[in-house]
């Protein structure tokens, strides 16, 4: 009689959400959380809104990776324990992208970022840029609660070899 193990572990690179006292919603534990596209549909994309806003940010994904972009940080109440996100804000890693082939949406801030939002259901900064309001690069501002000033965290996606882009037809 021969008997079979078998150890399957299901791991997934974004940790639980906590608590931030003051925080209307639960949000990720302060860091800089390495997660592909896929992890993020499996943690957010939980009813049709925010399935409708994860569709929106592959297909900004897709666009900045053929860019030359090498990595995304995701943000907003998107990552949140929030139940319907607005949208979901994140910010792109301008090195190595190269400007001839960036969509021009990318570059565009005008009226709240509405050509952003029409398009992809939320907005993206260069990491680098000030955000003006603080004096903090996007990359920094993104990751402070913004009820309570606190730390909290955000998700960083590599795009060079994200299973799901890689999964799709490239333009």
């Amino acid at each position: 009689m021969q008997f079979r193990r078998y150890n399957i572990i299901v791991a997934s690179m974004i940790p639980a959400l906590v608590t931030l006292p003051s925080s209307p919603w639960l949000v990720l534990p302060p860091g800089i959380h390495q997660a592909s596209l896929d992890d993020v549909a499996t943690a957010f994309a939980t009813n049709a809104w925010r399935q409708e806003l994860f569709d929106g940010l592959v297909d900004a994904s897709g666009r900045l990776r053929a860019a030359g972009c090498q990595t995304v940080y995701l943000d907003g109440s998107y990552v949140s324990g929030k139940q319907k996100p607005g949208d979901f804000d994140a910010c792109w890693d301008p090195s190595g992208v190269d400007p001839g082939r960036l969509d021009p949406l990318f570059l565009q801030f005008a009226n709240g970022r509405a050509a952003q939002k029409a398009a992809f259901k939320g907005e993206f900064f260069p990491s680098s840029m000030m955000c003006a309001d603080v004096g903090q690069t996007f990359l920094d501002f993104f990751q402070l609660d913004r009820f309570t000033g606190e730390q909290k965290g955000i998700i960083s996606i590599p795009l060079s070899a994200d299973p799901l882009l890689s999964r799709m037809v490239q333009p």
